[in-house]
């Protein structure tokens, strides 16, 4: 299973992320919610972790919307 690693899903921002991470403190909190998540999600993924489908459908939701809601600032900046 692959870890969806915002460095690697946007290679093109890798400077922008550390850089918003360390002045704006709503882009880390997006960014720390969204790690998270994804780690939940991985753990489920790999069996390290048992929950319901609906959880892990959640879960995917809650990735995609926060992954979004970080695209958008990193293109504004």
């Amino acid at each position: 299973m692959e870890k969806h690693n915002l460095r690697h899903e946007f290679p093109e921002f890798e400077q922008k992320i550390h850089g918003l991470k360390v002045v704006d403190n709503h882009f880390r909190r997006l960014f720390d919610d969204y790690h998270e998540v994804n780690n939940e999600i991985h753990r489920i993924e790999t069996g390290a972790e048992a929950t319901a489908d609906e959880t892990l459908n959640q879960l995917r939701l809650k990735r995609v919307h926060l992954k979004d809601e970080l695209y958008e600032i990193l293109k504004q900046a």
